[in-house]
């Protein structure tokens, strides 16, 4: 879908959301924020707690002026969209009673065919002086004959196509690790220094697999990578999520078809909960690494949309209650674990401002209380914590997917 600029009625619809949240940045928003965050945690830790410091400081705020860039750019649906999103919900929740999915929500979900070598197309892109594979493939996802939003989401020309990022070994087959991306990501840049792809490759010795979500990257149906998630559009995130669990299959299938029999999965803030997911669909996986994890993308949506717009959705009648339900054929809570426990594991930031605490503890109790890490930073800090790396390693090693030692993992 192409790009077009704003219309003078669409900006002036937009311009109370965009002032209020300038006049927040303004009035250093972010940084009161920051400093009540940090206030409260020393009055709850103490001093030997949370720190307190200029380095957890800095970290917070970039979480802070993250989250009040996200205001600045939402988009606030219209009246008419809003009525529209709220009669599709009306006829979601009758199909999907109709069918048992609310009850059992793995079956929503269908099951896809292997990704074939004759469907892949390749090419070799370098990277800070290193080369990967860019492999494209037709999706081949559809919502069902009736579901709402069915029309819509198939006039997502891009998103058909499905994108990712492959570093394989010659040789020998080597166990795989599937690494899948957070919200906005899904470029090449991003993705691969996020996950210190080139150490999992040739430090560890891993294939590396980075799909692109739906609706990100060079999928993208909208401005910019991700637009489409946590928005009132409810059956857009719904199709996303339930696109990605098809589009991650066919790649698992043609994984396996290379006579890989050792795969992990491992998923960082949107990744996390696409991978916690997946985890209830796939149990042939040696281990699931859920990093932030954001549990209920609803909850998410009310903590970080700007006042105006769920002042709108509330006027509308949408009623989150009934959102949520929707959602629920997509919710990582919803369906048990196939991964047994002890391959199940756990990172986030006492300091995340993006994903709250409350929805790791969610999945970590969901997920009978499996190995945990909580690193002392940020959301966005977790590429530069050096113990983050140090717990995927370990977790890594104890999946079987690594032949060397794991680091020592500071106390």
């Amino acid at each position: 879908m192409s790009s077009t600029p704003e219309s003078p009625l669409e900006l002036r619809r937009r311009l109370p959301g965009l002032i209020s949240v300038a006049t927040d940045l303004a009035l250093a928003g972010p940084t009161l924020r920051t400093a009540s965050f940090l206030a409260e945690s020393w009055r709850d830790s103490g001093p030997g707690g949370i720190a307190n410091g200029v380095g957890m400081a800095i970290k917070v705020g970039i979480d802070e002026g993250f989250r009040s860039l996200m205001q600045v750019l939402a988009h606030a649906p219209t009246s008419k969209d809003l009525q529209r999103i709220r009669e599709e919900v009306d006829c979601t929740l009758e199909l999907y009673k109709s069918r048992g999915w609310l009850e059992r929500p793995a079956d929503y979900h269908m099951a896809p065919p292997a990704l074939e070598e004759s469907e892949a197309n390749w090419r070799t892109v370098s990277f800070l002086g290193s080369d990967y594979n860019h492999l494209r493939f037709e999706s081949g996802y559809e919502p069902y004959e009736g579901e709402a939003g069915r029309e819509r989401w198939l006039g997502y020309e891009a998103n058909r196509t499905a994108h990712a990022w492959v570093l394989r070994h010659r040789g020998r087959p080597r166990p795989w690790l599937v690494c899948i991306h957070g919200f906005r990501m899904g470029w090449p840049m991003a993705d691969l220094t996020a996950f210190r792809a080139a150490w999992l490759h040739g430090a560890l010795g891993l294939n590396v697999v980075i799909p692109v979500l739906p609706l990100h990257g060079q999928r993208k149906a909208g401005r910019r990578s991700g637009d489409g998630f946590l928005s009132a559009q409810v059956l857009d995130t719904v199709h996303a999520e339930a696109q990605a669990m098809w589009d991650l299959r066919r790649i698992l299938g043609w994984i396996r078809a290379q006579g890989a029999d050792d795969i992990g999965v491992y998923g960082v803030s949107l990744g996390g909960y696409t991978t916690a997911l997946l985890a209830g669909l796939e149990g042939g996986l040696n281990c699931a690494i859920a990093g932030m994890p954001a549990v209920c993308l609803p909850s998410l949506l009310q903590m970080h949309a700007p006042g105006h717009m769920l002042r709108s959705v509330d006027r509308a009648g949408l009623g989150w209650e009934k959102t949520r339900k929707a959602m629920s054929v997509v919710s990582p809570l919803e369906i048990a674990p196939l991964v047994p426990k002890e391959r199940r594991y756990i990172f986030s930031g006492t300091g995340d401002r993006l994903v709250p605490v409350d929805h790791v503890r969610r999945l970590w109790r969901h997920w009978d209380r499996p190995r945990t890490h909580w690193y002392e930073g940020s959301h966005l800090s977790f590429t530069w914590q050096g113990e983050v790396g140090e717990f995927v390693h370990r977790a890594l090693h104890e999946a079987g997917l690594l032949w060397a030692p794991p680091l020592r993992t500071r106390t």
